[in-house]
């Protein structure tokens, strides 16, 4: 019944409790892995977010480059922009979209500041900054609801130059 190690039956038993016992332990163990997976899922860096979306069916993605917006710079001021990119999810699958508003509701990366974060009924908008010395190297904007996009626009912008944007914006609507 019980092995030659142990001396007697309660030997047996209380090794038969310990058993149960680190059985226990491993399936909460387990459990608790499964749990914080979703969260540890969530935590996606802003690369990894659109490298997922991008290839998703139904997705459209526009990328301006280095080489075109040289190419623009010698026409209009584009105020240290280097590289802008667009996924639209205008004609993908519903079930997509749903998994963007998930990913935009829960996102969080540390190399980002929050700029603007706007919750509405049914939309949510992130716009993210990435800082370095006195310059922005990244403007992401995530956007869930009923017209959702993920923009990315990297580059070297001053500060003062996204404010006067936003000056001429503001004059040109009164």
């Amino acid at each position: 019944m019980c092995s030659k190690e142990h001396e007697s039956v309660s030997d047996c038993i209380c090794s038969k409790k310990n058993y149960e016992q680190m059985k226990t332990k491993i399936l909460l163990a387990l459990l608790s892995l499964l749990m914080i997976s979703p969260v540890m899922h969530s935590q996606k860096s802003i690369d990894r977010l659109f490298s997922e979306f991008s290839k998703e069916k139904g997705v459209e993605r526009v990328g301006i480059g280095k080489f075109t917006m040289k190419i623009a710079g010698l026409f209009t001021n584009v105020m240290g922009v280097k590289e802008v990119e667009v996924l639209s999810f205008d004609e993908c699958e519903e079930s997509v979209r749903e998994r963007l508003n998930q990913a935009i509701a829960s996102f969080k990366d540390e190399k980002y500041e929050t700029m603007v974060s706007v919750n509405e009924e049914k939309e949510r908008t992130k716009i993210l900054v990435k800082l370095k010395d006195d310059s922005i190297q990244e403007i992401v904007i995530l956007t869930s609801g009923d017209d959702p996009a993920l923009v990315r626009i990297k580059g070297k912008i001053k500060p003062e130059d996204i404010a006067k944007v936003m000056d001429k914006n503001k004059s040109n609507k009164e």
